[in-house]
């Protein structure tokens, strides 16, 4: 009778576990891209807790909000924050090396 029990408090916590993974991201809605206000991106990868990426704007004014990284303007936006960070490592390397 232990046994059942205990196997049927498993089940249960397993089955739990299930529909919660992949389920606590950040984002439960997102907003079209305002390039003029921007102060700060940040983007989070895919996780065990939450199963896409999600990318957080914050705004001049503090306002935080999503965006939908499938979209092409926000693509472009991540594109050329990468570019500016690759620019600026590659500048202070080749200064470094002199």
């Amino acid at each position: 009778m232990k046994v059942f029990l205990l196997l049927a408090v498993v089940v249960c916590i397993s089955q739990a576990q299930q529909d919660k993974s992949g389920k606590q991201c950040l984002c439960s809605r997102v907003r079209p891209l305002n390039t003029s206000h921007i102060k700060d991106v940040q983007i989070y990868p895919a996780t065990v807790f939450c199963n896409r990426v999600e990318i957080v704007v914050t705004t001049n004014s503090g306002l935080r909000y999503c965006l939908n990284p499938k979209r092409r303007p926000v693509q472009q936006l991540i594109a050329n924050i990468m570019n500016r960070q690759k620019a600026s490592t590659a500048s202070s390397t080749t200064i470094s090396s002199l």
